[in-house]
């Protein structure tokens, strides 16, 4: 089990490694963070979607937003569209689980808003149909996604593919990519004094 331990640990920091020396994919975790600051400043708000652990990851970045992620400071505006059970299970039993997202944001989004897609394979159904509503009502989208051809990153403004096709390895890889976006909103939006 030791080597199995080691083995994760070492394709871990592969990845991350490739990540680093990836100069696209660090201006497409910037500009994606960028997107999300022009839309607080402009009055808009961050949604935030996923299925199974990317729905935690979801309500995980829901809670640096409006709590703190390094520091404390006033809340800014973020929904995991993942948390209210009664919306997703209305939806689910009365017309299908693949618009519990789609319906979400048709009720809560406006021009000003970003849309964040979390899905490894990046064709979630349900996550495809909202970032379709969105790119047809000019709501801006991020897709944070594994590295695969997908539905997602051709409907994506900005698209950070985590360099891998293992589940695990490209979660791990996205909580770090969340977790760097949330620091850089948190800087530009609220400058630590």
């Amino acid at each position: 089990m030791k080597d199995l331990i080691k083995e994760t640990f070492l394709t871990t920091i592969e990845i991350k490694s490739k990540m680093l020396n990836d100069e696209n994919l660090i201006n497409n975790i910037e500009n994606s963070a960028n997107l999300i600051v022009d839309s607080i400043n402009n009055g808009g708000k961050f949604l935030v979607a996923g299925n199974g652990g990317s729905a935690g990851d979801a309500q995980h970045i829901a809670g640096e937003f409006i709590n703190k992620f390094y520091y404390d400071r006033p809340a800014m505006p973020c929904i995991a569209l993942t948390t209210d059970t009664s919306v997703i299970t209305a939806i689910g039993n009365d017309s299908t689980f693949d618009d519990i997202f789609l319906k979400q944001v048709v009720g809560l989004g406006k021009k000003e808003d970003v849309f964040l897609g979390i899905s490894t394979s990046g064709n979630s159904k349900d996550i495809v149909k909202a970032m379709q509503y969105c790119k047809e009502n000019g709501i801006k989208t991020i897709a944070l996604i594994g590295d695969f051809d997908c539905k997602m990153s051709k409907l994506a403004d900005a698209i950070i593919k985590v360099p891998s096709d293992s589940t695990p390895r490209i979660q791990e890889c996205q909580l770090v990519v969340e977790h760097i976006i949330c620091q850089i909103v948190e800087k530009k939006i609220h400058p630590k004094e």
